[in-house]
């Protein structure tokens, strides 16, 4: 049987879009496309803003927070400024009178520092001289001191070690006056030679408090019935005032 051609055409079912239709849709999808990113660009200049304002804010604290430190330590340095002032002028007026007190113990005038004028003794008088009287035991003490420190006056941990080794020994003897063995120091003890007995007026202080050189310089011993409390606490106070006073033996 013949094969007989047959033109058969299938059309869509749904029909085709106008060519004003594409162009509204195509017109739509830009709007929309348009819209979204121009809100996104709103969104984000608003971020932005946001950030700034948050920089400015964190700023603004930080300078705050470096300015009342800047002002903290100010005051700190001031305060620490008036401090020293202040302990300047009380180790000022301790040598003044420390002075003073010195020149009361030689039977001297007060020293005046107001006087300008020196007047001269009559001419009578020119050939007297007022009586000297012996130091005090305070006096020998202090000026041994002051001998130690200036005898070894490169040697400022030294002296101040020795100062304070002294005072143990004449407080430990003045708190336990009947215990020997406080009252007795062997001269060869190591430790006694480093901090005492290899400086010049180490042992000398020791004596003006009442110890004694026993058994062929041996022992430095201070015999219970020479115990003097007075001169044990004075001792002390010129051992304090030692180590407290940056000036002392320099003047």
């Amino acid at each position: 049987m013949p094969l007989v051609p047959l033109n058969i055409t299938i059309e869509n079912g749904k029909p085709s879009l106008i060519p004003e239709a594409v162009k509204v849709k195509a017109q739509e999808l830009r709007e929309n496309v348009l819209r979204k990113n121009g809100e996104e660009k709103k969104i984000e200049r608003e971020r932005e803003k946001e950030r700034i304002r948050a920089g400015k804010e964190l700023l603004e604290a930080k300078q705050i927070l470096e300015e009342n430190e800047r002002r903290r330590m100010l005051a700190l340095r001031q305060a620490e400024k008036e401090e020293e002032k202040k302990a300047r002028e009380k180790i000022r007026q301790q040598l003044e009178k420390d002075k003073e007190e010195r020149r009361r113990m030689l039977g001297l005038p007060p020293a005046d520092p107001k006087a300008v004028k020196v007047t001269k003794p009559p001419p009578q008088e020119k050939n007297r001289s007022l009586p000297v009287k012996p130091a005090t035991k305070a006096e020998r003490i202090r000026d041994c001191l002051r001998s130690l420190k200036k005898n070894h006056k490169d040697e400022d941990v030294r002296v101040k070690r020795a100062f304070q080794t002294l005072l143990i020994y004449v407080g430990n003897v003045a708190k336990n006056p009947d215990e020997e063995k406080f009252r007795k120091i062997r001269l060869s003890n190591p430790t006694f030679q480093d901090r005492v007995g290899s400086l010049k007026g180490g042992i000398r202080f020791l004596e003006l408090c009442g110890f004694e050189k026993l058994e062929g310089d041996e022992y430095l011993y201070l015999p219970r019935d020479k115990v003097d409390m007075v001169v044990l606490k004075t001792a002390g106070l010129e051992l304090n005032a030692a180590i407290t006073n940056p000036f002392f033996g320099v003047f």
